[in-house]
């Protein structure tokens, strides 16, 4: 069967498709509005890290130029009043890695017109998604724009929010040195927001990601509103007296005086999300079937870094079975549905479940990290889990599986690997 397809939208789902279906000779057009010029003058896109599991991918795909760019774990600091608690996890699958989506989208773009592929800059809106599916065998969409995120209803099922659970201000930042293993930190400052400080390769080299995830309401969602143009000291004093008040971990690495965002104002992006699923397939006016991918299928909080993930994931489950399909009837989609929804619903509903319980911080939820904070094995298997959401949903959706899961992950033997664990006060 030769199939021509179209890919709508050039983020990581779209890439992804489009760079596996070339690699299986496989003719498929990405359709996009930015050019691979255009993205160095764009404002910062997003924060995005990509785990060791989709490294594995690009580099199945050929496009892994960034091998010694890594990070190796996750600090974590839980600001409990009077009792926070400091540990570190290894990501043992491999390491994870973040660079700046201005350089990373671009590249393997190009790395797609260079093997002979077709990228066509033009705007496909729901004006013109029927005309576009008549001139190819299968249309698939990675992006909401013009509209076309209302071509697919909402999944309320595993859609539990109708408006953004955390108010987002996120940046790149120098000025902050490295901990002693290159590794995220994780923050959660009870009742306020959490923070996440990633390691991030961007224009100017090495950087910091600061991810502040604001409870609405709480004195951190002064960082959403507060503008960086109007007056660049202020902002930037705002910013240092929110990480001295509920970051310190980050708070005191920090070199004041060369403190600022990392190249320019583009740097710092603020809003918020409202999470979201929708059917991953619709029948268009002219009765051809358009399938869903990435964001804009899943749209997901960034508090636990899987939106990327998710979205190359899909990419490759769907790259599979186009190359694998004899034609593209209710049966195709059906089985992407399947094969997809336990890694992108489960990344979903454990992304979903932590945005409540991490504002809430319950009882049973601080005893969890308790036992994680003291144990490294406990610390390793958690951390190494961002890899694995599926699996770290099915331990956070049954109250019951949180002892067997301790017995079975705990350490009895000294700390070893890459870092120590550090213990705060409850040690």
């Amino acid at each position: 069967m030769t199939k021509r397809i179209a890919i709508v939208g050039a983020g990581t789902a779209g890439l992804h498709l489009g760079l596996y279906l070339q690699s299986k000779g496989v003719d498929a057009t990405i359709f996009t509005d930015k050019k691979i010029e255009d993205y160095p003058s764009v404002r910062l896109l997003n924060t995005v890290a990509h785990h060791a599991v989709t490294v594995e991918r690009e580099k199945s795909l050929g496009v892994d130029h960034w091998p010694n760019d890594g990070y190796y774990g996750h600090y974590y600091y839980v600001g409990i009043p009077g009792n926070p608690l400091e540990f570190y996890g290894d990501l043992n699958t491999g390491p994870s890695r973040a660079v700046d989506y201005r350089i990373y989208l671009p590249t393997l773009m190009q790395d797609f017109t260079d093997r002979g592929g077709h990228i066509e800059y033009r705007d496909v809106t729901l004006d013109n998604i029927s005309e576009l599916s008549d001139e190819y065998d299968l249309v698939v969409i990675g992006t909401g724009k013009g509209g076309l995120g209302q071509l697919f209803a909402r999944d309320e099922k595993n859609s539990p929010f109708t408006s953004p659970q955390r108010q987002l201000c996120v940046g790149l930042f120098k000025g902050i040195a490295q901990q002693d293993t290159k590794a995220v930190t994780f923050c959660i400052s009870p009742g306020a927001g959490e923070m996440i400080e990633i390691p991030t390769l961007t224009f100017s080299g090495d950087a910091s990601a600061l991810v502040f995830e604001n409870h609405p309401g709480s004195d951190l969602e002064e960082l959403t509103h507060a503008r960086y143009d109007a007056d660049p000291r202020a902002f930037l004093d705002l910013v240092l007296d929110k990480l001295r008040t509920h970051y310190p971990i980050t708070a005191r690495r920090i070199d004041e005086d060369e403190f600022d965002l990392a190249n320019n104002s583009l740097d710092l992006l603020q809003g918020a999300v409202t999470p979201s699923v929708r059917d991953g397939h619709v029948t268009l006016a002219n009765g051809k079937t358009a399938l869903l991918i990435g964001d804009a299928h899943a749209t997901v909080d960034p508090v636990l870094g899987q939106g990327g993930n998710m979205a190359s994931y899909a990419g490759h489950v769907v790259g599979q079975a186009i190359v694998a399909a004899q034609e593209f009837d209710q049966d195709f989609f059906t089985r992407i549905d399947a094969d997809r929804e336990n890694r992108v619903l489960g990344a979903t509903r454990w992304t979903n479940f932590m945005l409540t319980s991490l504002t809430e911080l319950p009882e049973s939820f601080i005893q969890f990290l308790g036992a994680v904070s003291l144990n490294r094995g406990l610390a390793d298997k958690f951390t190494d889990n961002f890899n694995f959401p599926e699996v770290q949903w099915d331990l956070f959706s049954n109250p019951d599986a949180a002892a067997p899961w301790i017995a079975e992950h705990s350490s009895t033997a000294p700390d070893s690997g890459r870092h120590a664990a550090l213990t705060g006060a409850s040690a």
